[in-house]
């Protein structure tokens, strides 16, 4: 059975923003905290790595594999007897895997008498889940009871999908930002950024660029219209109609008649002629409505089009399309692991927030007060 086994050190380089946080090299042990990977894959294990390289410290020795059957075993191979744990994980293609190996990576601990859990979870899975659709369920919602049953007693992520989505949980979610590492980014990177505008590809994520546009001293676009077609009300069921049953009159009962929702062809409100646009969002995963987004903008004068998003799922064939579309560059966090999509789409660009996750561990750890990462934060960023 393949076995993957976690712990050591290694130096590893990466572009990071000039963002000033302090850190001091400790003993884990001695300080009483460890920080584990509860991942069974070397790219998951990479943002972990990265991390405890930052806190000066050594990855918690730990066995993560599947048996032959596909159950998930987990081995803790240290005490942790007292300590306040955190655990890594980063959610690959393989999503309930993942949540699987945090829960019993969770409960082990737990069962090993840590004294508390904290899940680093960079981006939290089943996010987009968190509205009731018809007869379905908030599954993001069962996820946090599911870790709150597992043991853990705190959460750090990063950029929830909603905001709302803290309020799941019965104990206390930092939800980190990584507008100030892209916002570096766009500075440091894309050479005449002065000329260029933020353009939100819905209203709904108007206020996000809002806030992109504000810090940058830039001008807002907004698109609007059918190429948006994620948060619209979703159809019941395949595409059918619902079951049609014999109705009765009800005398003195009439209600008003409910129009279908119709979306107008997709416009742009803002002028994108000879600017450069750049589309911020929080989760780029089907990629149609960027592409889409990015073939209206470059119809309206805009020379250059770039994609900002904190995380980067780009799922199926999303490397292929992007590279085939009018999108210049698309430029994502290490939140996710997505080796393979640069592989196939060199368009696609990383920033490295290790930065600020470690400095959060380091921060719980200590007692210390976690306003400084949120410093020129606006509210709806």
């Amino acid at each position: 059975m393949p076995i993957r086994r976690f712990g050591g050190h290694r130096s590893l380089v990466s572009h990071s923003p000039k963002l000033s946080y302090g850190f001091t090299k400790m003993n884990a042990a001695r300080s009483g905290y460890r920080v584990f990977s509860a991942n069974s894959t070397a790219a998951c294990t990479e943002l972990a790595r990265r991390i405890t390289e930052r806190l000066g410290i050594e990855l918690g020795k730990s066995v993560v594999y599947q048996e032959p059957n596909r159950e998930t075993r987990v081995d803790v191979e240290e005490s942790v007897r007292g300590q306040d744990i955190f655990i890594i994980q980063t959610i690959p293609r393989d999503v309930n895997t993942a949540v699987m190996e945090l829960l019993i990576m969770a409960y082990a601990l737990k069962t090993s008498c840590a004294k508390n859990i904290i899940g680093v979870i960079p981006y939290f899975p089943y996010s987009k889940q968190c509205k009731m659709r018809k007869r379905g369920s908030i599954v993001c919602k069962l996820l946090a009871s599911m870790l709150a049953k597992a043991g853990l007693t705190h959460i750090i992520t990063m950029d929830l999908h909603q905001k709302e989505i803290q309020g799941f949980f019965n104990f206390p979610v930092d939800n980190l930002r990584a507008s100030p590492f892209l916002i570096q980014y766009i500075k440091e990177e894309i050479q005449d950024y002065r000329n260029a505008i933020i353009v939100a590809k819905s209203p709904s994520s108007a206020k996000r660029a809002q806030s992109y546009a504000e810090r940058l001293r830039l001008g807002l676009a907004v698109l609007h219209g059918e190429a948006n077609t994620f948060d619209t009300e979703m159809v019941d069921g395949p595409q059918s109609p619902p079951l049609q049953r014999p109705t009765t009159a009800h005398t003195g009962l009439e209600l008003p008649l409910m129009m279908a929702k119709e979306k107008p062809p997709i416009t742009v409100v803002g002028d994108v002629g000879g600017r450069i646009a750049i589309i911020v969002d929080d989760i780029i995963d089907d990629v149609g409505d960027f592409v889409a987004a990015a073939e209206i903008l470059k119809e309206r004068g805009a020379y250059k089009i770039y994609i900002m998003a904190t995380h980067g799922l780009l799922s199926a064939d999303a490397p292929r399309i992007i590279e085939e579309s009018a999108i210049d560059e698309v430029v994502v966090t290490n939140t996710v692991p997505h080796d393979l999509q640069k592989l196939q789409c060199p368009k696609i660009k990383t920033v490295d927030v290790s930065m600020i996750l470690a400095e959060a561990i380091r921060r719980i750890h200590n007692g210390e007060s976690m306003a400084y990462l949120f410093r020129n934060i606006a509210v709806d960023d």
